[in-house]
């Protein structure tokens, strides 16, 4: 039994978890520990960096508890986290104030000034990536205009995992992920110095950490960090790449036909967010583009993943649950548990007719940023009558959700021929079928319960040469919890589909300048009212 089992984490922005993994891929144990958001004025949204550390620790003496020996049979770590944001270090290790969050939005102006300039297209064509607000690079431009004193005491600008990955093993590095699409070139995986001229941020450059692949190297456990997790000593601890383009590799994003050939498969992540892309091995065809849209190295050589996101994917069922609850409270009943919720309108859903109305599910304080990056983004439904019911309205915001999943891969370019559907809302029936009579591809189910953690744990079996290749890991890690089951477009409903997504598409590109003079008028009101508070 010694020796026999690989640690993945993942430590996303709610909650942290920690997965033992057999050596053949099967989840052995998991324990979970809640994140904390610090939600602040203008936007902010902040992690405490020593909290998140301790929190990890905490979580995996938990599953030490969970599984016997766990610290004598593990070869492995690997912790992923949540991608984007800045998770300042100065030269002692110690943490220069809070993480500011990918959810942050307080660097959308700044962001929002480099889109208009000639150089956002040329930073796009570098990184791969259009600019947006979660990244590093608008949040180092804003703590440089309105928190320099952070950025002097300042000696490393990190993301999650690479904090993680610090406190375990004292080695300030990150992966060819984030400090590539943001400030390198996404064709030679380094940094690259006109990059980071183009952003105004070359005398920051200190502040980059090398970058390693874990998938050819690892660290190790440093006696603190044993004592505080419950491993051993000396444990290799690799470091991975960020939690999206592992949940693409751990839910069947990444597919091979019987000759070898990549295949053109979709994988969509619907969480809170929404995550949709393809990978890619055709590196010199990639064609990014300044609107929206990311180009992420994968953990294998010569693959790229093409992702667009949707800040909001199942924060609109989230909504709906909770209006379809103070409904029921202010009619003086009692609003059904969650659970019971999800599965009644599952089949409401299912049940009443498509397209009574279009939702946008630009539900996210935070606005949008893909297919498009616009903060004042705001949800909105139209097209309906008097005549829509419960039913009707639920069956939108899930049609909404599967209209912005099409909406981000018509981005990329072609439909893939399949898509693979995980996270939290891959178990709902209904969104499931909604996805694909939307996108009119198949959608095939991953089981695979972390999908991020899966991909952390491939990289670490990879590290310490337990596999030869992801190739020769698929069937196991990955193929093995795809459902047999695919949900098959309804070529009716397509066919309308097909239709309603034009409108759907055009109507979002012309309400954005009514977006904007909301926001104005919100803004304006705040500032009245705060002076009069004066």
């Amino acid at each position: 039994m010694a020796g026999d089992l690989i640690i993945g984490v993942d430590a996303g922005t709610s909650v942290i978890k920690a997965v033992a993994f057999d050596l053949q891929g099967r989840q052995v144990a998991v324990a979970s520990t809640p994140n904390r958001v610090l939600v602040g004025p203008e936007g902010a949204a902040e992690q405490d960096l020593d909290g998140t550390w301790a929190d990890t620790a905490a979580t995996l003496r938990v599953l030490g508890e969970r599984v016997p020996d766990l610290a004598a049979r593990t070869v492995a770590l690997a912790a992923t986290g949540q991608g984007d944001g800045t998770w300042l270090v100065d030269a002692e290790g110690r943490p220069v104030g809070p993480a500011m969050l990918w959810l942050d939005a307080r660097a959308s102006r700044h962001v929002q000034a480099l889109r208009e300039t000639p150089a956002s297209r040329l930073i796009a064509a570098r990184t791969g990536n259009a600019l947006n607000p979660s990244m590093q690079s608008g949040q180092l431009l804003w703590l440089q205009a309105h928190q320099p004193e952070r950025l002097a005491r300042a000696a490393s600008a990190m993301h999650c995992k690479d904090w993680l990955f610090f406190k375990a093993t004292g080695v300030r590095a990150t992966s060819p992920c984030e400090g590539v699409y943001t400030f390198g070139n996404f064709k030679s995986l380094a940094y690259d110095d006109e990059t980071l001229a183009l952003l105004g941020l070359t005398a920051m450059k200190h502040l980059l950490p090398s970058i390693v692949d874990g998938t050819q190297s690892h660290a190790l456990l440093t006696r603190s960090a044993a004592a505080e997790t419950g491993l051993r000593e000396g444990l290799p601890v690799v470091l991975p790449l960020m939690d999206v383009p592992l949940c693409v590799l751990g839910a069947g994003g990444v597919a091979f036909d019987a000759q070898g050939a990549l295949r053109h498969v979709g994988c969509s992540v619907l969480g809170s967010t929404g995550m949709h892309g393809w990978v890619t091995d055709n590196v010199a065809a990639i064609e990014p583009s300044a609107e929206a849209g990311y180009t992420i190295a994968m953990p294998s050589p010569g693959l790229r993943v093409r992702l667009v996101s949707h800040m909001a994917a199942t924060l609109n069922i989230d909504w709906l649950v909770r209006l379809l609850g103070s409904a029921a409270e202010l009619a003086g009943g009692t609003a059904l548990p969650r659970a019971q919720m999800l599965e009644r309108l599952d089949a409401l859903v299912l049940s009443t007719a498509p397209a009574q109305a279009v939702y946008h599910p630009y539900i996210a304080e935070s606005g949008e940023r893909g297919p498009f990056v616009d903060a004042n983004a705001r949800a909105q439904l139209s097209g309906f009558s008097a005549t829509l019911g419960v039913a009707g309205l639920a069956r939108s915001v899930f049609e909404g959700i599967a209209l912005a999943t099409r909406d981000c891969y018509a981005a990329l370019g072609p439909l893939p021929e399949e898509i693979r559907l995980s996270g939290g809302a891959a178990r709902s029936v209904a969104l499931r079928q909604m996805v694909a009579s939307v996108t009119g591809r198949p959608v095939r189910v991953s089981h695979r319960e972390e999908c991020g953690a899966a991909g952390a744990a491939i990289m670490a079996a990879l590290s310490i040469d337990s596999h030869a290749s992801i190739h020769q890991m698929l069937p196991q890690w990955v193929d093995a919890y795809l459902d047999e089951g695919v949900a098959v477009p309804d070529p009716q409903e397509t066919t309308l589909y097909d239709q309603i997504y034009q409108q759907y598409h055009e109507t979002a590109q012309r309400t954005r300048a009514s977006w904007g003079a909301l926001a104005d008028s919100r803004r304006a009101h705040l500032d009245a009212t705060a002076q009069e508070m004066r």
